[in-house]
């Protein structure tokens, strides 16, 4: 007598949720190997060659690393732009996510047309981009000239180091373009704050807390997680914006004489080894402070 047949085994809960998260991002995968991949191999294929475009095709002379050390020792403006894009990012990312995380607090009271507001601060997300933010910073809209032309301010300026003299320059009069790219971390922060339990702060104003310690016992502490993620989205965003000064100048050189396609690919690969210097530091640090949590 044959053996009962046994009912097929089903995928365990975990699996399953494993199998459809890897359906959801395996567009994205196979996109990143096609479109972003090749490009990255072929781009640093480009940055240890000679790299000349004439009628009969792309023409291509291995140097090795010559692009890398004349980008480093020989190009002062390269190493300006770079030290300058780090502190600027350094002190922009802050000042964005303590303005995001204050928003999304008021948007998360009960306040009348609240989906107008959240529609309000989202917007800048669609205008700063291509053309439209183009055209905005030439006309000035994007900064308020006149902080850095007070005497207090040029004082204050004068007694900075170099170093760092322009990225606060550059905080104090683009502050505008800075919150322009709350948007995203705005919602991010608003969804996070909505998934923490209402029964928690409860039960903190039944034992006497204030909302002040509610606030730096219980919401802070919450997001620890949220802010890893914004504030790597924020340093990204930041470092591929169509205006800033470090790319523009990368994409100048792209077809500058001196330059040329393997010169500005060893310098689009610096930019982005100091990208992901960046990203370690600020990823550590505000890991090991959610790690204390």
């Amino acid at each position: 007598m044959s053996a009962p047949s046994r009912p097929p085994v089903s995928l365990r809960y975990r699996t399953r949720q494993a199998l459809q998260g890897y359906g959801f991002v395996a567009i994205w995968i196979v996109g990143f190997f096609v479109f972003t991949l090749v490009p990255l191999v072929e781009t640093f294929r480009y940055s240890l060659n000679h790299v000349l475009v004439s009628a009969t095709g792309v023409e291509q002379t291995f140097i090795g690393w010559q692009n890398y050390t004349r980008a480093l020792f020989t190009d002062p403006t390269l190493v300006e732009l770079l030290i300058e894009y780090t502190l600027e990012t350094l002190l922009s990312v802050p000042i964005i996510m303590i303005f995001s995380i204050i928003i999304a607090l008021f948007l998360n009271l009960k306040l009348p047309l609240k989906g107008i507001f959240r529609t309000v601060f989202f917007l800048p997300v669609v205008i700063t981009s291509g053309p439209v933010i183009r055209e905005l910073v030439s006309q000035g809209a994007t900064t308020v000239p006149q902080i850095a032309q007070s005497p207090l301010v040029l004082d204050f300026l004068a007694q900075l180091p170099r170093a760092l003299r322009n990225p606060v320059e550059y905080l104090m009069t683009s502050f505008i373009l800075i919150l322009w790219f709350s948007g995203v971390q705005i919602l991010i922060y608003l969804a996070s704050l909505q998934k923490i339990d209402r029964s928690i702060y409860e039960a903190a104003a039944i034992d006497g807390a204030s909302a002040w310690e509610s606030f730096w016992k219980i919401t802070l502490p919450s997001l620890s997680t949220t802010n890893i993620v914004v504030a790597v989205y924020t340093i990204i965003t930041l470092s591929h914006f169509s205006e800033n000064r470090l790319v523009r100048y990368i994409y100048a050189q792209t077809y500058d004489i001196k330059g040329g396609i393997g010169y500005a690919s060893a310098m689009s690969f610096l930019y982005f080894a100091a990208l992901v210097i960046i990203l370690l530091i600020v990823f550590l640090t505000l890991r090991s402070r959610a790690a204390r949590v």
